[in-house]
């Protein structure tokens, strides 16, 4: 009954008679007896435009808003009212604007669904270019780039230009699970591609991939491919491209335009919003753009080098038969152990020779690589020139001068056993007799020959002279 007399009272108050007009329709009727509230008194609000906006700035939120306006406008609405009015705002806009991202927080990225056709102009055959697409977070702000692939090089080398691009470096990266970026899918520990990691390790950021199947988490970014796929390649679709880059200049110029055009419910457009808003809060990017390398694993041989393509690099010999880390950029190569860098080389493509740095062999390795022509005759010249021009003979007379380090490298070190002066007399000695080898040396020495005088037959018929014009002395090795 109170419900039926409550009818009956707005009936009167509006004017209603019991017998209704048959062309009032239900809605007109609800507004009759039901009459919006009379508001004695309109408090005041803020543009929820700039609330919406103001809450991406890093630390800031609806009760410091509140408490701003409430300074300005001291009769403005509680706290309470205020938050109501603002969800109220704010569920009026297009889903994926009611997710909420801080300023410079994160960079959503991934490939477009749709490829464009790029012409070989020497054969007309067509191949496949793919679309990355990266945006950010709290602006919209988009880039995006043509590669021939989606693999390891071309997914780098897409980020260092988005990060070109943007002028800076947001704190988290959102990728797909893309085999380039993350080598094995986890929802909670992904295991990330070591490039990959690398990269954004110089960059200062760090990498989240989206959960495996949760679009939820990349929403951003796939609604900005659906962008992308319609204002720009929807545009360029009747386009033919002869080269990449030709098809990243046109694709350039309908970027520019998209990032400046008006967004449908809000009154600005990405690159105002990404001017005040993402871009004072990246971070600076490093002083020289990443260096694209790649990772493997090797174990060191025996002889302490690495093989890889087919050429081989020394590391400290300590480090024989330990698994090592390879990081191999256009130029060098870098090997890591545990962590730590332990050899840099210069990076060669020649097929079966070495690159050695001399501080990786062992002493005894180091001191054969001293050993040369020039260096034995300057030791030999120190003990005296009968030692030096002999063992210059030694070496002459062999096919190749290596033979001959044996054999001068023992004759000094018979100056040790008997002395340099007996030995400069024994060269001289095995000069004359054109005795030239370590055993004849050795022989004098034992002997005692080079303690005596030559026979006055030895002094009236001497042996021809080993020194002859073929004989070049150590100028010539140097």
């Amino acid at each position: 009954r109170s419900t039926v007399r409550e009818y009956l009272e707005r009936a009167a108050r509006a004017g209603l008679a019991w017998a209704v007009c048959p062309a009032l329709d239900d809605v007109t009727l609800e507004r009759l007896l039901y009459p919006p509230a009379i508001v004695l008194h309109q408090r005041a609000l803020p543009s929820m435009e700039e609330v919406h906006k103001e809450l991406k700035r890093p630390g800031v939120t609806l009760k410091l808003l509140w408490l701003e306006h409430k300074a300005r406008c001291p009769e403005g609405y509680q706290y309470t009212q205020f938050c109501v009015h603002y969800r109220q705002w704010k569920a009026t806009l297009d889903l994926c604007l009611r997710q909420d991202y801080r300023a410079g927080e994160k960079l959503f990225v991934d490939y477009a669904g749709q490829t464009i056709p790029v012409i070989d102009p020497a054969t007309g055959q067509t191949s496949p270019a793919y679309l990355f697409v990266a945006t950010l977070g709290a602006s919209n702000y988009t880039f995006c780039w043509a590669s021939e692939s989606q693999s390891l090089p071309d997914w780098v080398d897409a980020h260092v230009r988005a990060f070109a691009f943007f002028g800076g470096v947001p704190a988290i990266v959102v990728p797909d699970n893309l085999k380039a970026g993350v080598t094995r899918a986890c929802r909670y520990e992904p295991d990330l591609n070591p490039t990959y990691h690398e990269l954004a390790r110089h960059y200062g950021t760090v990498v989240i991939p989206a959960r495996a199947r949760k679009p939820q988490d990349k929403a951003k970014v796939e609604s900005a491919v659906l962008v992308v796929e319609r204002w720009i390649l929807a545009a360029l679709r009747n386009h033919s491209f002869f080269s990449l880059h030709e098809l990243n200049l046109a694709i350039a110029e309908k970027l520019a335009e998209l990032n400046n055009r008006p967004f449908q419910k809000l009154a600005s457009t990405r690159k105002v919003l990404f001017e005040t808003l993402d871009r004072p809060a990246l971070k600076p990017l490093p002083a020289c753009p990443y260096e694209y390398a790649e990772w493997k694993k090797a174990r060191v041989n025996i002889d302490y080098h690495i093989e890889l393509e087919g050429h081989y690099y020394s590391v400290p010999y300590q480090l024989v038969k330990e698994q090592v880390e390879l990081r191999m950029s256009v130029n060098t190569v870098e090997i890591l152990f545990k962590g730590r860098r332990v050899a840099s080389h210069r990076r060669s493509a020649r097929r079966g020779a070495h690159t050695t740095d001399p501080s990786h062999m062992p002493k005894s390795h180091q001191r054969y690589l001293e050993w040369s022509p020039s260096r034995i005759l300057s030791w030999a010249a120190k003990t005296g020139p009968k030692t030096e021009v002999l063992e210059a003979c030694i070496l002459e007379t062999r096919r190749h001068p290596e033979q001959g380090f044996r054999s001068c490298l023992g004759i000094l070190r018979l100056g040790k056993r008997y002395s340099p002066e007996r030995l400069e007399a024994a060269c001289a000695r095995a000069l004359e007799c054109h005795a030239l080898s370590y055993r004849s040396v050795e022989s004098i020495l034992k002997t005692g020959l080079d303690r005596q005088t030559l026979t006055t037959y030895e002094q009236t018929n001497p042996k021809p002279s080993p020194v002859h014009p073929n004989i070049r002395g150590k100028e010539y090795y140097n």
